[in-house]
């Protein structure tokens, strides 16, 4: 196999699967350092425009999967346009300790840590780029397969119906 081939393969296979976010945030160089120290991200890549001033494109890993990150550029037709119809969920084995280490870094707190009808503890914090973050912390024994959001849902709705546990 060519060099080539072999280096094309190892792409393909590392390359990352499913959903991948990207945020766009007003000050990236200061998010990284700060997803750094809240979520104990790891930077893999990062290129900045040509001037240097901003972040084009920065790769960083979060609890093992990987996550995007640029500075906003209405130039280029991405503003930054703040939302909250968004939240990144970490599935953790120790949701308190990450809750309250992203918490102690500066994110505000819409929902604390605790146990919820669903059986998880689980809770919410605001970073300071206006990205909400939930941990999840899963039920010893118990795994959940959903076929939507509504189990994250701080309220139980109508819509819980399409969520189904299943024994371990």
């Amino acid at each position: 196999m060519s060099d080539t081939a072999t280096a094309e393969r190892t792409i393909q296979q590392t390359r990352p699967k499913g959903v991948l976010p990207y945020i766009h945030v007003e000050g990236a160089a200061e998010a990284v350092k700060f997803y750094e120290k809240a979520l104990g991200a790891k930077e893999l890549s990062r290129t900045a425009t040509d001037d240097g001033r901003r972040i084009m494109n920065c790769q960083l890993e979060i609890n093992g999967g990987p996550m995007m990150l640029m500075d906003a550029m209405p130039d280029a037709g991405y503003p930054f346009q703040p939302t909250h119809s968004f939240t990144l969920q970490l599935i953790v084995d120790d949701g308190q300790a990450w809750f309250d280490r992203a918490v102690a870094a500066g994110c505000t707190v819409p929902m604390p840590f605790q146990k919820m009808f669903w059986g998880d503890k689980w809770g919410a914090v605001i970073d300071p780029y206006q990205i909400r973050w939930a941990f999840d912390e899963p039920t010893a024994g118990r795994r959940r397969v959903c076929s939507s959001l509504a189990p994250c849902l701080p309220q139980p709705g109508p819509e819980i119906r399409s969520c189904v546990r299943v024994e371990q």
